[in-house]
């Protein structure tokens, strides 16, 4: 049986497109780089050949045969479950999990590392308590390491005292695992929630890994930081008990953290930038996070911490070295 040419086109697209997104699963998820490549080219083959019969051939039978591969292709893919037991790299091998007492916020598997190199470090995780009626402000810190309209946020928490606790969603890499951007569509990654020192989390991206980092003082009032402090603690809570995927779109550093925000704020626009967080800046001037008595371009030049952070010591206060601007 042949097929009409405008509906074999369709087909033939609709073949290409998800084909390619089963080789691409297939890369990401087959265990073991033999299995992987035999796996993929095999797929590749499969569909290729079915494209030579159904496109060219107009043969309705190899599209119906494609349709059932790729039925049970999704099938093995809803079998693919995360989980919070793998072999994960020293720095996310613990996972965050917090108790609320009133005003006082018990926090286990703090991070804090003392970072040499990317592969020299002291392991450090603690047990902390903080006080949300010491909460004294939020910065928002974007750090970028060279992907274009892509860079990682955190949220860092200060307290009175002068003490800062950062809140930073990430993948969760298994040991010697490196990260993908294509691989974070293809459930390559767990999700987890970091809790460290800016001395740690800050630091090890601008003087070990040589990214840019700037930081930006958010607008928020004590209620609002006091809300999004505690759906960090929930979230973290509920990855400890449900592990959850990492997203490159769906679910990252941002897209997680306005969702937690939209429940504080549900009238909180959508907006692209949340997905080009490196535009980020943008937006939140826009909605009035930042102080809009200064111009964006006076903020994000104020902000840029990257050289104030390389040239801390180790026994210099960090925190308060990377926000204070350099003498004239």
């Amino acid at each position: 049986m042949s097929i009409p040419w405008a509906l074999r086109g369709l087909l033939v697209t609709a073949v290409l497109l998800s084909g390619a997104w089963g080789a691409l699963a297939l890369w990401y998820q087959v265990p073991g780089a033999a299995f992987r490549w035999l796996a993929s080219a095999a797929w590749v083959v499969f569909v290729l050949v079915l494209l030579v019969f159904g496109g060219w051939r107009r043969s309705a039978p190899a599209f119906a045969l494609y349709a059932a591969a790729f039925a049970a292709l999704l099938l093995w893919w809803s079998t693919i479950m995360p989980s919070n037991h793998r072999d994960w790299a020293d720095d996310v091998s613990r996972s965050l999990t917090g108790s609320v007492d009133g005003q006082v916020v018990t926090l286990y598997n703090v991070r804090n590392f003392n970072w040499r190199s990317d592969g020299d470090y002291d392991v450090r995780w603690e047990t902390r308590r903080y006080g949300l009626d010491h909460l004294d402000g939020a910065d928002v810190i974007l750090s970028s390491w060279g992907m274009p309209g892509i860079v990682h946020a955190l949220v860092s928490f200060g307290f009175d005292d002068g003490s800062h606790l950062v809140f930073s969603v990430e993948v969760r890499r298994r040991r010697n695992q490196s990260f993908s951007s294509i691989g974070g569509f293809f459930k390559y990654f767990e999700r987890t929630i970091v809790a460290a020192d800016e001395r740690d989390v800050i630091r090890v991206r601008t003087n070990v890994r040589g990214e840019t980092d700037h930081l930006f003082r958010l607008q928020m009032s004590k209620p609002a930081m006091h809300a999004l402090f505690l759906s960090y603690v929930h979230q973290a809570n509920q990855l400890a008990v449900k592990p959850a995927f990492y997203n490159t779109v769906t679910s990252n550093c941002v897209t997680i953290v306005y969702g937690m925000a939209k429940q504080i704020d549900p009238g909180l626009p959508y907006d692209y930038r949340l997905l080009l967080t490196a535009y980020l800046p943008s937006y939140l001037y826009k909605i009035g996070a930042l102080d809009r008595r200064y111009p964006l371009s006076e903020l994000t030049a104020q902000g840029d911490i990257t050289a104030r952070a390389r040239a801390t010591g180790p026994d210099d206060d960090f925190s308060r070295a990377i926000r204070t601007p350099p003498e004239p």
